[in-house]
């Protein structure tokens, strides 16, 4: 059986990959893609912590699991927006590098 720690262990590198590519890459879309999977690292932890949360009839505690259902939601809302921008400021800019774009000014 998996522990919670273990869980733990597994969200956490993901959170650190996640945040070395927005800390470290240059690119727009790696940039995104690296929010999403610190994103997703947290919702790890939230259902991790919801499964092995026991209440007094010995059921799992699913409240965790529906907040992150509505995250994620959110977050698929949140990459549609960041990657119309992205094409936006790509169609002008001919470039998705973050040192190259100074301004969001047209």
């Amino acid at each position: 059986m998996v522990t919670l720690g273990q869980y733990l262990v597994v969200s956490g590198m993901l959170f650190t990959i996640g945040f070395a590519g927005v800390m470290l890459r240059r690119n727009l879309i790696v940039i995104l893609m690296s929010l999403e999977l610190m994103l997703n690292a947290a919702n790890l932890s939230l259902v991790a912590f919801s499964r092995f949360r026991i209440d007094a009839a010995g059921l799992p505690n699913y409240n965790a699991q529906v907040f992150v259902f509505f995250i994620i939601t959110v977050a698929a809302a949140e990459v549609a927006v960041g990657l119309g921008i992205v094409v936006a400021l790509f169609r002008l800019r001919q470039t998705t590098n973050v040192e190259d774009i100074n301004t969001l000014k047209f």
